[in-house]
Parts: C-alpha cells; structure tokens; sequence
C-alpha cells in the first residue's frame, strides 16, 4: 500500500493555523515547521561519539504559536484536539508533564534551565511526520516549538546551540536516552544534502546527496512492525558501549579504530559486549566510507555499505525484527542498490537505494513479500533530502 505523498508544507501550515484559530479564537503570529529525518548511515554511532549521516524529510511537523502573557503555556495538538496547560511549577522539575504534552514542557525546561526568559505562548500543532516509525517525530516536535519559542521571546540562542537544548529536553525532561543525532538533522539539514555529523565535537559538514541527478531515489518503506520492548532494549544496547568503553579505557567506543578491533575484540569479557562493539566500529568506518563515496560524486556505490549496516545491525547490534528483515532481503532481491533498517532499531522504517524507476516495482516486491508472510501491509514513499527547521514566510491565515 503507498501512502499519502509527503503534503507540501504550506497545507501542514495551515491546518496548524486552523488547529491555532479554533482553540484560541484568534490568527497565530506565526508558524515554525521542522521536518522528519531518514538516516542514511550510521545507527546507534550517536551515542558513542561517533559519526552519523541523516537527511531531512519532506514530512513536516508545524507550530502555530502566539505569545500570551505571564509564564504558562498552553498546546494543543490536531491529534487529540485538547489543550494541555502548565506552568513554571511544571517546568521546574523533570517529567512533571506526561504524554506528547512532555516534549513541549521539556523545551520549555531546557531553555529555562539554560537561563533564557522564555515567554508565555499558545501553541498549535499539525504534523505528517508518522508516529512510531523512527522518522523522529519528537525531534521534529521539539525543533519546532524550540524555533517559535526562540523567535517569540528574541532569544539569543544560535542554530547550532539548539540540537544540544533540545536532546536535553528529551533526554532529561522526557527521560529517552537518545543520541544528538535526531535534533541535529531536523534543525540543520540542508536541501539535497545529507548532514555528515561529528558526535563528539558536533562539527557538520553538508555532503552533496542529488539522487535525481543520479537517476536514483529513497525509497523509504514504514515496516508497520509494532515496537517490541523498543525503550528498554536502547537503553541496554547503550549501557553495553558505556561498558565495554570502560574495559577498553576510551572515553567512548568512537576511539577505537577499525585497526585497532581484534585487539578491542580479545579484552573484551563477553561475546554480546564483543558483538555490540564491532557494530560501533565497523558502522563508524562505513559512514567514512559512505561520505568519501558521495563527495566523489559515486553514490551508486554506496548501496553495498548500506547492506553491511543492516547486516550489522541484526546480527552483531540484534536490533531488527521479521518485518524490516523481510523489507530488506525483498528489496534487495528486486533490484535495489542497498537496504537497511534505520532509526534506533525494534521497528520502524527501512530504506533502499533504488533506481527512481524501479521504485515502484521494489515497493510491490516489499508489500508482496509480506502478505506471504502475514505482516500487515506496509506503507512507502520516495524521499528528497530537504532542509531543516524554518519560519514560514507570509502572513498567518486569519
């Protein structure tokens, strides 16, 4: 089954106007739109300071945002259609907001707790940026209300300090340890661009990613795979790096080296912790390998380093499930360049190289694939690398 082609971001932009005028009774001041984001290469690196390749989506999440006066905060969301409330004594302690409401309060906190005077605000949003399929819907949700709350108060906060904030919000308002991967695409991404990621220093470089000039596209296919024990298993899957980088005496497993794995392998007290840092190192060096490829302008090539991540990540990281293995062997069995699973694993989306007028026919394979296996049927789209958060231009509808 497709789905619903990525809607422009003007039609987004206006259903969260309309979500701002019904609630509120009034035209927004303005509207902050931060996109969804694929990761073309290096999963569970994040964390370890290592490297990462994303690209931003044309799936957008908006917020139509007004300021109100004093310091509470008021959002609604098209998805619930109720308002939820909070003020400062919600915003001075982690987690004191539940549910999706919690990524709004954590921005709030974590500008607070950075000591911006962050103002009061009515906030609105819309989004197509799916739930669950690890297309970072919650990133997309904290770079946005972040851009408004930033240009409601004219705080003095730089691009390439939001990331940083904003990983805090989720990371210790909202309690997921995630990595600065996420908030780092959806805020600084650029059109036809994949965003080439230092972890550890947060140094960018855009890498030139034109798959329509190549005759290819991302196919992106949303697995429909229910998240199995998705929260815990990350978290375990992170506190076995943080172990096996205390065995090693790095500061993360970033600073070993491909040369150096047999020897890191062999001190290693226990074959899961060995699995778990051969993914980190050999993920790393494929990222490398993929950003060398791409700025040589060979990026049919990188279909084959693709595969090994997926690879990796079922057998050494053991992150997969059926639905996205079934995904990849189909779509490499129909043609594709590469495929893999991406996003933080139990679930989710996976994605192959394809030749733009193969896409189709891949897909069919996909969904064909899985109705022998009883999956539910999967959903797809082609995706463009596009640009990261913005203000929309022009005047709110009224």
């Amino acid at each position: 089954m497709t789905a619903p082609s990525p809607t422009p971001v003007g039609d987004v932009a206006d259903r969260a106007s309309a979500a701002f005028r019904t609630g509120y009774g009034e035209p927004p001041a303005g509207r902050w739109a931060a996109p969804g984001r694929v990761n073309l290469i290096g999963e569970h690196t994040d964390y370890n300071d290592g490297y990462v390749l994303p690209f931003a989506l044309p799936l957008r999440t908006v917020v139509a945002a007004a300021p109100q006066p004093g310091t509470t905060w008021t959002v609604r969301s098209e998805l619930t259609g109720e308002p939820v409330t909070f003020g400062v004594d919600e915003v001075t302690g982690a987690g004191r907001v539940p549910g999706w409401a919690g990524y709004v309060a954590g921005v709030v906190w974590a500008l607070r707790a950075a000591g911006h005077p962050v103002p009061g605000a009515r906030l609105a949003v819309a989004s197509d940026v799916p739930l669950g399929a690890g297309l970072s819907s919650s990133a997309a949700l904290e770079a946005a209300v972040l851009a408004a709350l930033v240009d409601l108060g004219g705080l003095d906060l730089p691009a390439d300090a939001q990331p940083r904030l904003a990983q805090r919000a989720e990371n210790e308002y909202v309690g997921a340890p995630t990595g600065i991967m996420d908030q780092s695409a959806v805020i600084r991404c650029r059109a036809g661009h994949a965003l080439f990621l230092d972890c550890r220093t947060e140094a960018v470089d855009h890498i030139p990613f034109d798959l329509a000039a190549a005759g290819l596209a991302v196919l992106v296919v949303d697995s429909r795979a229910p998240h199995r024990h998705a929260d815990g298993e990350y978290a375990a899957r992170r506190a076995a790096c943080e172990r096996a980088a205390r065995v090693l005496g790095v500061p993360a497993l970033r600073d070993v080296g491909v040369a150096d794995l047999a020897a890191a392998l062999d001190r290693l007290p226990d074959d899961e912790t060995r699995r778990r840092l051969r993914h980190v190192v050999t993920e790393n060096q494929r990222v490398l390998d993929t950003v060398d490829l791409l700025r040589a302008g060979r990026i049919r090539e990188i279909g084959p380093l693709l595969t090994a991540s997926h690879t990796s990540m079922r057998d050494d990281f053991e992150i997969t499930v059926p639905e996205v293995d079934t995904a990849v062997e189909a779509a490499l069995a129909a043609g594709a360049l590469g495929a893999r699973m991406t996003g933080g694993g139990f679930g989710g989306c996976v994605l192959a190289l394809v030749d733009a007028a193969a896409a189709d026919s891949v897909a069919t394979a996909v969904a064909t694939a899985y109705a022998a296996r009883g999956f539910a049927a999967p959903t797809h789209f082609t995706a463009l690398p596009t640009h990261g958060t913005t203000q929309m231009q022009g005047r709110a509808p009224c």
